[in-house]
């Protein structure tokens, strides 16, 4: 199968899509948002993700799809950086 030059991307993208027997439901844009997806949960700089996403982080935020595996990963390591200075006083004074 060869694309058409002329042909819009997403008429490309529609051909071979068909052609693979994939989902009609899957299109350029849902595979745009798995990207960012993966480039948030891989820890890359919130402004590489910027660059590819939309100027504005809320307005990206609104159509990835992190794993809960992510979401509890971020969240653990919020409260670590919190805790982590009170533990470390508990330590030293219990000595």
């Amino acid at each position: 199968m060869r694309p058409d030059r002329d042909a819009a991307p997403d008429e490309v993208f529609a051909t071979a899509r068909e052609h693979a027997g994939l989902p009609v439901e899957l299109d350029l844009h849902c595979l745009r948002r798995t990207y960012i997806t993966h480039l948030i949960e891989f820890g890359y700089p919130e402004r590489f993700v910027q660059q590819v996403g939309h100027a504005y982080a809320s307005k990206t935020a609104l159509y990835t799809w992190v794993s809960d595996e992510y979401r509890n990963r971020l969240i653990e390591s919020a409260l670590w950086r919190r805790l982590a200075p009170a533990t470390k006083k508990e330590a030293t004074l219990s000595w």
